[in-house]
């Protein structure tokens, strides 16, 4: 499996391809999305985009870590942490088509 990675550029790029804005308006509107998205979850909000997944910032606590050179202990202080959380919807896409590229390779096999 190859590690490709999907920039604003390209996500402009598809809204421009895809919707028929203009290049600078697509741009302009895949980072005010991006930015509403940002900007809520900055203020604690879950952002729930539906058949995708959603994001929520989560509070962890404090608590003892270990340098793993020296194993001493050392304080981890608390910290708000961002999850994803893929939907039903997501999670089948993804297994259909792993699903599918198997079958090839067994096939060509």
């Amino acid at each position: 499996m190859t590690q490709n990675t999907v920039t604003r550029a390209q996500l402009s790029e598809a809204v421009y391809q895809e919707v028929g804005l203009s290049r600078n308006e697509s741009a302009d509107l895949v980072e005010t999305v991006l930015g509403e998205i940002e900007e809520a979850l900055a203020r604690g909000e879950l952002v729930k985009i539906s058949s995708f997944g959603s994001f929520v910032v989560r509070q962890k606590g404090q608590r003892v870590g270990r340098n793993p050179k020296t194993g001493e202990e050392v304080p981890i202080m608390p910290r708000r942490v961002l999850v994803f959380r893929a939907s039903h919807v997501l999670k089948d896409r993804i297994n259909a088509e792993l699903s599918r590229s198997g079958e090839r390779a067994r096939v060509n096999a």
